[in-house]
């Protein structure tokens, strides 16, 4: 068991452990979201359609949050963006709490959004810079395992909260917002890469803004695909509540069904590196991705908590194995110069995937049925996968090339040759003499 830890997360460097214990304690107190929908429904008395406009806001600031953040954490540094973030969101969460008509709810919402996403690409790129590509898969299952330990509380002690006082989980979320912006401001250290000098026979390093991204196909293919995936596994926030609730169920009874994801994860996330190491990360995506559409596609049969819950363990089975592989593709066809702003990009599918996901989800749901919403995510699923497969050996090409610049920035300049170089240069460049030569001996006799 102990050579089991060691492997599974030791080695790994200091600053990834306050990196690792932040996203614990804001994991844990993460009520906001994952009761949004039940608290705009049962609280607020919106209809369906409106709650999903206001989430569907929430990834509108969160795809301007994530461009920002993107854009800031390669110009301005990681950890700047991720203070102005944390302490911002939280205390936004609060604004939230405080506001009763539809307009104020759609407002702070927005600007939630904006706030809570624009920490996201500082983060994953600061881990992609403290962690060594040969750790970057164990590291973002720590991590995942670590959000998940979070979630399976939250969702268990915000089913309570909502039960007792609904404004206790936006108390609650601001105060574990502050504290991991406290951890930041106390042990982080800023790790943002230093430009590699331009030197004759190497290219400066890619600068721009996020179009610069935007213009990398590969990249914006995997984008593409990955959002398919995310439209459905965000109806676990969005409709499957809503469809719980439909059922009879309460929100506690759909805390502790989605509670299951947070638990499983917990327990087989740390096996999920030995279970995918050496195989390529398009097959492992392409897999996960038909696994998340199977659990999700099955919940159109289900009608009692423990169907319900069977689904959350299939759809989160292909959820454990997407999450590392998604974020060590994305760190490996990311240049070193534009970490930001891809992750940036990477995060920005997920705030679309935030809009564009209650939103469809409601119109589907309300308009042709709960049968023709969970079956279409099946559909969506598998063309993802099918994608990957496609995409994949193109993606392996990149990411090689990507390596062989970085190496190559990294290495020293070659020697110019002693022509080239002026009289005084090439005097101060010399090699100090070595003593062990006979002329060398002499020089020390003489001089003693």
């Amino acid at each position: 068991m102990r050579g089991w830890l060691r492997q599974a997360a030791g080695g790994l460097p200091r600053q990834f452990w306050f990196l690792w214990t932040g996203t614990l304690i804001n994991r844990v107190g993460s009520f906001v979201v994952l009761f949004l929908s039940i608290y705009l429904t049962g609280e607020r008395h919106l209809t369906q359609s409106q709650a999903g406009l206001v989430l569907g806001l929430y990834g509108v600031g969160g795809a301007i949050g994530t461009m920002t953040g993107g854009v800031l954490a390669d110009r301005w540094g990681r950890r700047p963006t991720m203070l102005v973030a944390q302490f911002g969101a939280a205390a936004l969460m609060l604004t939230l709490g405080f506001a009763h008509s539809y307009t104020q709810i759609l407002v702070a919402t927005g600007v939630l959004g904006m706030f809570a996403e624009a920490v996201r690409p500082a983060f994953s790129a600061m881990m992609v810079d403290v962690v060594p590509e040969k750790d970057r898969v164990r590291a973002f299952s720590l991590n995942y395992w670590a959000i998940n330990l979070g979630f399976a509380l939250a969702a268990i002690a915000a089913g309570q909260a909502a039960q007792a006082d609904y404004f206790l989980l936006f108390a609650v979320d601001a105060a574990t917002t502050l504290a991991t912006a406290t951890i930041t401001l106390i042990f982080l250290a800023e790790t943002r890469p230093a430009r590699p000098p331009v030197t004759a026979g190497t290219a400066p390093a890619p600068t721009g803004g996020m179009l610069t991204g935007l213009r990398d196909r590969v990249f914006v293919v995997y984008l593409v695909l990955n959002l398919l995936t995310v439209l459905v596994f965000l109806q676990h926030l969005s409709t499957l509540p809503i469809a719980m609730l439909a059922d009879g169920f309460s929100a506690a009874t759909y805390g502790w069904v989605i509670a299951v994801n947070g638990i499983l994860i917990v327990v087989g996330q740390l096996f999920v590196p030995r279970l995918i190491e050496g195989r390529r990360s398009d097959r492992v995506l392409a897999g996960a991705a038909l696994i998340v559409g199977i659990g999700f596609g099955l919940v159109a049969f289900a009608h009692s908590a423990w169907v319900y819950a069977l689904t959350v363990v299939i759809w989160t089975l292909g959820e454990m194995l997407q999450s590392p592989s998604n974020a060590a593709t994305v760190a490996a066809l990311s240049p070193a110069s534009l970490r930001g702003r891809y992750q940036g990009l990477n995060s920005l599918s997920w705030s679309i995937g935030s809009s564009l996901a209650p939103i469809l989800g409601g119109l589907t749901l309300q308009g042709f049925g709960p049968a023709a919403l969970w079956l279409g995510c099946f559909g969506l699923c598998a063309l993802a996968g099918a994608g990957h497969l496609l995409a994949g050996p193109a993606r392996e090409r990149r990411a090689a090339s990507q390596r062989t610049k970085e190496i190559a920035h990294l290495a020293p300049p070659p020697p110019l040759p002693a022509g080239d170089l002026d009289p005084a240069v090439a005097a101060a460049a010399a090699p100090p003499p070595d003593d062990r030569t006979p002329a060398a001996a002499s020089r020390r006799d003489a001089a003693e």
